[in-house]
């Protein structure tokens, strides 16, 4: 959720003409990377848990994609889009982590 809150913060500049278009998908995205995992987290059985963290590190991606493609367009600087990147690989690396955990004992 602290992701969240970063893109949100470095979301709060970006032209008024893009209210509806980069701005709405990256804090879509954002916010799809916690629900997906909270979700998972709710059903019944770990394979469920596995496919819905699978769904968060996809809007993980496009949410990274989505930031390079504001720094090509000037929204972002290259500077604020590497500190951007931190909190990125560490949710990547907490979600294979979950990832490699459920599957290892599902293998059990």
């Amino acid at each position: 959720m602290n992701l969240v809150s970063v893109v949100y913060k470095a979301t709060a500049a970006f032209p008024q003409d893009e209210k509806y278009g980069l701005t709405a998908q990256l804090r879509r995205a954002a916010v799809s990377v916690p629900s997906n995992i909270a979700e998972g987290a709710a059903r019944e059985s770990a394979k469920e848990f596995g496919q819905f963290l699978i769904m968060a590190r996809g809007s993980l991606s496009e949410l990274e994609t989505q930031l390079q493609i504001a720094e090509k367009l000037g929204y972002i600087t290259e500077e604020r889009l590497r500190a951007l990147q931190e909190p990125l690989d560490a949710v990547f690396a907490l979600i294979g982590g979950l990832l490699r955990s459920i599957r290892q004992r599902s293998a059990t």
